[in-house]
């Protein structure tokens, strides 16, 4: 293992990724992978202890975890990199044994003020549930059972597990968006609270400031709905009209596209307030292409066939699923798991030395060892 800081952040594995989050969430993430491991060690962990703090299919969540790390995987994330580390959340008991014992150095008042738990606790809408997840008329009854359970203690205290995530690996630099800044301070906070009681045990994350600065602002990205495009593209439309799935057929994708609304305008301008529609397929040809959002408005500013320019967006949408697909199918398996398995070998070992180091300072084990 080196001695390079530690890059770490976490991808889900029960979400159906759309065009938004690929390149919202995967390829910056990817890129990272590939342009910082020279001087940091980078490790993407599947949450799956995380996945279940609100209410989910259990019965996929093991496949869709593979399935998580094979899209990242075909879309070019360097496994074969040795500074880079891809593992599975619940194969590194580390992290829940870490986790009761921050939870004993917990305020409950801490957790209570939680944006994020105010929120999901009264996020019971079945419509959440979209139909992209397949759910038939068997399971209709199951998810609302599950909906109307009681808010878990996992759902109030996960932000400590998110804690026990980052500190095991003394990593320096967590990539999160304006929804886990509090979290990402409550990893600061009770690593220093740790620290200053029993001695140096964790390395202090960044602050939200330097965070920012170190990684810039491409988490702020947003693609917007194609029906919509005054909302943001998300798996939660239960029409899925509007948005792009990395599993839709690539045809049926290209015909969302068509269907794209626009407007009364009819000249392309990139304008998100007043033409938010073609401003959306603007900045996703961009994307697509590669190109600084510049060079691509100045290409069709002023032109007034809006049926030819959605040809031009759709084509490049059925290209880049067709492609992105057959990578998909052609990711090696039995190569992954190996891989996969020998990054959590790797983390257990480094999770179980710092999570030593705290037992031997709480009194769970003793320090002669």
């Amino acid at each position: 293992m080196s001695d390079l800081p530690t890059i770490l952040t976490g991808i889900r594995s029960n979400e159906n990724p759309t065009l938004g989050n690929y390149f919202g969430a995967i390829k910056p993430l990817i890129d990272m992978a590939q342009t910082r491991s020279d001087g940091y060690r980078v490790n993407i962990f599947v949450p799956d202890l995380h996945s279940f703090t609100t209410p989910i299919n259990h019965g996929d969540l093991y496949e869709k975890t593979l399935s998580a790390i094979r899209l990242f995987v075909a879309a070019g994330l360097p496994i074969d990199d040795p500074n880079v580390a891809m593992y599975r959340q619940s194969y590194i008991s580390a992290h829940s044994e870490l986790t009761w014992i921050l939870d004993c150095f917990t305020g409950f008042g801490e957790m209570r003020r939680m944006t994020q738990f105010k929120e999901k606790s009264t996020d019971k809408d079945l419509s959440k549930f979209s139909s992209s997840d397949a759910i038939s008329k068997n399971e209709t009854q199951r998810v609302a059972q599950e909906l109307s359970r009681p808010d878990s203690v996992g759902l109030f205290n996960y932000p400590v597990l998110m804690a026990a995530d980052i500190l095991l690996y003394n990593a320096s630099y967590i990539p999160v968006g304006d929804d886990q800044t509090q979290h990402l301070e409550f990893a600061r906070d009770i690593s220093e609270r740790m620290n200053n009681r029993f001695g140096k045990l964790f390395v202090v994350p960044e602050s939200v400031k330097k965070q920012h600065e170190f990684f810039g602002n491409e988490h702020g990205l947003r693609i917007m709905d194609l029906a919509n495009p005054t909302k943001k593209m998300s798996k939660s439309d239960s029409t899925g009209k509007g948005v792009i799935f990395l599993d839709d057929a690539p045809a049926i994708a290209a015909k969302k596209v068509m269907s794209a609304e626009t407007d009364t305008v009819g000249k392309i301008h990139f304008d998100r307030e007043k033409q938010p529609g073609i401003s959306n397929l603007l900045e996703i040809l961009s994307l697509l292409r590669d190109r600084p959002i510049e060079e691509t408005i100045a290409e069709f500013e002023g032109q007034t066939r809006y049926g030819d320019f959605k040809k031009i967006v759709a084509g490049e949408v059925e290209n880049f699923l067709d492609n992105l697909q057959g990578e998909l199918a052609a990711v090696d398996n039995e190569s992954m798991m190996a891989h996969l398995e020998k990054s959590e070998a790797e983390m257990n070992k480094v999770a179980k030395q710092t999570l030593r180091t705290v037992q031997q300072a709480v009194g769970l084990r003793s320090r002669d060892i």
